[in-house]
């Protein structure tokens, strides 16, 4: 929850400069609400799925297997869940944020994480692989 809520304030402040004054708090609420509420249990609960069902004798081809799944599977009904509450808390059409939005950030998402979820499979305990992630979401 916080991590999200930082990041878009991060967003704001950092990247599009919008100033204090004219911060977007109803934005910051709705990520921190879907940090904490939908992202952070889920996310949790699929890497203790992973961890727990995809395993291999070869260690490489465990992470491997993990990496796809978690791309294919998780990676791309997380952003449609992300982006539908967004519209829905937004007032707006989740229809047309997902027509206008979902294809380009997937293959956004694609360029970047399978390399950050490898090393994180890899290298961090289980118990620690949703604060990876929400720290690398924080330089984006």
């Amino acid at each position: 929850m916080v991590l999200f809520a930082t990041g878009d304030v991060a967003a704001q402040q950092a990247v599009e400069k919008v100033g204090i004054d004219k911060h977007n708090l109803a934005r910051t609420g709705r990520m921190a609400l879907y940090g904490g509420a939908v992202f952070g249990p889920a996310a949790t609960t699929w890497f203790k799925f992973l961890q727990n069902k995809i395993n291999f004798q070869n260690k490489n081809l465990t992470i491997a297997a993990r990496v796809l799944t978690d791309q294919t599977v998780f990676a791309s009904t997380n952003l449609f869940c992300f982006l539908s509450s967004m519209a829905i808390m937004e007032g707006t059409s989740p229809k047309e944020k997902l027509d206008s939005a979902y294809w380009t950030a997937l293959q956004k998402n694609w360029m970047l994480w399978p390399a950050v979820q490898a090393v994180n499979f890899k290298l961090v305990p289980l118990e620690h692989r949703v604060l990876v992630v929400n720290v690398v979401s924080l330089g984006l």
